[in-house]
């Protein structure tokens, strides 16, 4: 019976989001509520399960959320991206491009969200596409894949940063294990596959955009190609160090002791953000009220992301609280079925059902940790990236990063589902048999 209660409760979600077309978070939480009443627990319980999972996942992520958005708006208001994507081009050739754009949306892609990634970097596809002739998909193709991969699987992007809580994996060790396995999915999704189907899929992008992105002129001076990537690699290395601190040095000494404080993923990111103040704000002529300004506008468009996220934690908490991820874990350390391997399915399941890559991940999350934790030796870390892969599959026509990509390139459907949807569908399929790979020596 607990096992058809979750079943049954992860159904509804998925039908009160795609069928009823109720706001993911309402549905989160509605959801929490009918498994907490379907399984016995008492009013006030449920309430107070609610509360603790949003609270307690909120109160991490929302600070490393808001922190992370502010950073990454001054690097897009101070040409900061720019730098990293002009250098990066110059430094592979222009036969090479396609493969630059993947690593730029790789490194880009660290600090901010899928959708303001590409729009970030999406006029220069159409500024590099009519400099040299290629096909704007060719170039495209591994932006996106670069962009995507990052989303679904590196701290400190949300969701990722989210699961990294849930499980209770290490930020560090996942950070690193992420690059293993992101960097081939990415190669083999972007820039060869872009190649692959460039070849049979032509571009006709929508004029007035080609027109609005080659008419568009950078007139300011762009900040250096080492302070640009010093910024926006300084979080990710602090937490880096607070990973080799627990590696190599003593856990009482001073130095762990302030490593693991500034690699903390709140302390890393705050430090980064307040230098990023200087790096991509006065350094750049920027004054106090602009600073300002951008930093406080960033912030309205990420709270339907940040609620999306709570009501993941709190549908995960009434899991833990009701008894059912007791039972289930129970159940599962009596079987062969491999947690990461269960995590990759249930994140594809919701994925292809929602759209969503978020709800997918966390709710894939809520459901597995509890199974984790009964299970000895399953490396956390893996778990995350398990979750975060999965969540990418086959994105569709309820996804709207789907429609974004189809307008932005002139595309149909079927042309979109032939290169957008499989380039997903590639990154999902190609890092499981990394992880699992991982996962013999960890």
């Amino acid at each position: 019976m607990p096992i058809v209660l979750t079943l049954a409760a992860i159904v509804v979600l998925l039908l009160l989001i795609t069928w009823l077309r109720v706001n993911p978070f309402v549905s989160l939480i509605i959801t929490a509520v009918g498994l907490g009443l379907a399984t016995g627990m008492p009013l006030g319980d449920i309430s107070k399960s609610i509360q603790t999972g949003l609270g307690n996942t909120l109160g991490f992520i929302g600070i490393v959320l808001g922190l992370g958005t502010m950073l990454g708006k001054l690097m897009a208001e101070s040409g900061g991206a720019e730098r990293i994507a002009r250098t990066l081009i110059e430094r592979f050739g222009e036969k090479n491009v396609h493969w630059a754009m993947m690593f730029v949306a790789f490194i880009v892609g660290i600090p901010v969200f899928f959708q303001v990634g590409f729009v970030l970097l999406i006029p220069l596809v159409f500024t590099i596409a009519q400099r040299t002739g290629m096909s704007l998909i060719m170039i495209g193709i591994p932006l996106v894949a670069g962009l995507s991969i990052v989303h679904g699987l590196v701290p400190p992007h949300p969701a990722a940063m989210a699961a990294v809580g849930i499980y209770k994996a290490d930020v560090g060790l996942t950070i690193l294990l992420s690059i293993i396995v992101g960097l081939p999915a990415a190669i083999i999704a972007g820039p060869l596959y872009g190649k692959w189907i460039s070849k049979r899929i032509p571009a006709d992008p929508p004029k007035d955009i080609a027109k609005q992105f080659s008419a568009s002129e950078e007139k300011k001076e762009l900040p250096g190609f080492f302070t640009s990537m010093f910024t926006i690699l300084l979080p990710v290395l602090l937490m880096l160090l607070s990973t080799f601190a627990g590696l190599f040095l003593s856990e009482n000494s001073t130095s762990a002791q302030v490593l693991k404080f500034v690699g903390d993923p709140v302390v890393a990111l705050l430090i980064a953000t307040v230098y990023s103040f200087f790096s991509f704000g006065y350094f750049r002529g920027m004054d106090r009220d602009t600073i300002l300004k951008f930093t406080n506008e960033c912030l309205g468009p990420v709270a339907s992301i940040l609620l999306v996220i709570g009501g993941g934690g709190a549908f995960s908490q009434v899991i833990k609280d009701s008894g059912i991820g007791d039972y289930i874990s129970g159940l599962a350390s009596h079987t062969n079925v491999s947690p990461i391997l269960l995590a990759w399915l249930v994140a594809a399941l919701i994925r292809v059902a929602t759209g969503s890559a978020t709800v997918s991940m966390l709710t894939a999350a809520g459901i597995v940790a509890p199974i984790a934790e009964a299970v000895p030796g399953v490396s956390r870390e893996l778990l995350v990236l398990a979750s975060g892969a999965g969540a990418l599959i086959l994105s569709h026509v309820n996804d709207s990063g789907f429609w974004m990509i189809k307008e932005y390139f002139g595309m149909s459907v079927k042309q979109t589902l032939y290169t957008w949807t499989a380039m997903e569908t590639i990154l999902a399929v190609v890092a499981l048999p990394l992880i699992m790979v991982l996962d013999l020596f960890i």
